[in-house]
């Protein structure tokens, strides 16, 4: 589709050595869902997303999450107009395009527990009166995993509310020299607006009609249900996610200028939706945030158990 191929190379400009997790990430918007990104401070977590916001012609918004922000501080409360003599409402940041919810292991159960209203309705309630949040509402949560002071880790049901988990990491040596040419030697780049609302709804539109031959869609079901018998897994794939890796693939499929979906791009997608979701009958996931972790190499015996089918007919769409 016309802007997204440029959409990408915009990004590229500013995030220096990512270029697998801006793909992910504009996927996952585009298939219409949230990305957590867990991974240690100082990766360009904030940077990406502020970025990929304005490249998107999208509005923007940031909220950092302490254990004192309240959830009328996230969605809005009534506020009362003494020169009109009656309450009035006053919107929070969650009414905005791309919200980035910085740290939002810090933030309260209750405050999550708004979020993720807006997350799985795309709507709020405040006082009793359910208000409805503008189209596209995207949302690109962090969270340090090696934090353990002061912070509530998210319950699987809001982690399950998120389409994928990305991880930066740290880049390589090349990559690295030229983040500090870029920044700090050259004058500032600023991105520019590839995309806008209309554009960004009509891919979504299109990402949905992506062709899924009857034989991937077996292949996606077998994988997620693979997990749930795996000796090592204690809570695999949701059918909720079987719904959300078709989707990312879809996205996959769309950001690779095909118009179906190819073994290829299940695999692309498996790591990334399902890492979040098992938990595993050793306790939760063993992860150091940057170089991988017990639960991806699970997941990857899933894919190898599961046979790739074959012979595919891609054309039986067209």
């Amino acid at each position: 589709m016309d802007g997204l191929t440029a959409a990408i190379e915009e990004m590229q400009r500013i995030i220096v050595g990512q270029d697998k997790v801006l793909r992910h990430a504009l996927a996952a918007c585009l298939a219409g869902g949230h990305v957590l990104f867990e991974d240690v401070p100082g990766t360009g977590k904030t940077t990406l997303a502020a970025t990929m916001a304005k490249v998107m012609g999208l509005h923007f918004t940031r909220v950092q999450g302490t254990p004192d922000l309240l959830p009328s501080e996230l969605v809005g409360t009534m506020v009362f107009r003494p020169d009109k003599a009656e309450f009035e409402f006053r919107a929070g940041p969650v009414f905005t395009q791309v919200l980035l919810m910085d740290e939002v292991n810090r933030a309260t159960p209750r405050t999550q527990s708004a979020l993720l209203e807006a997350m799985s309705e795309q709507q709020v309630t405040v006082d009793g009166v359910t208000r409805r949040l503008d189209a596209p509402f995207f949302v690109m949560a962090t969270a340090n995993p090696l934090e353990s002071q002061g912070v509530f880790p998210l319950p699987e049901a809001q982690l399950d509310r998120f389409l994928v988990q990305l991880r930066l990491g740290y880049v390589s040596l090349e990559d690295e020299l030229e983040m500090v040419r870029r920044i700090r030697l050259r004058l500032p780049i600023d991105p520019k607006a590839v995309l806008n609302v209309q554009k960004v709804l009509e891919a979504r539109t299109v990402t949905r009609n992506i062709y899924v031959a009857e034989d991937l869609i077996h292949y996606i079901v077998e994988l997620c249900r693979a997990s749930r018998v795996h000796d090592e897994i204690a809570l695999g794939a949701s059918p909720r996610s079987v719904l959300y890796l078709t989707s990312f693939c879809q996205a996959l499929a769309l950001l690779s200028g095909r118009d179906y979906i190819l073994p290829d791009d299940v695999k692309e997608a498996w790591l990334p939706v399902m890492r979040h979701r098992m938990v595993l009958r050793s306790g939760w996931n063993a992860d150091d945030g940057v170089n991988g972790s017990q639960v991806d190499d699970i997941l990857n015996d899933v894919l190898h158990y599961v046979a790739v089918p074959t012979e595919i007919e891609y054309g039986a769409h067209e």
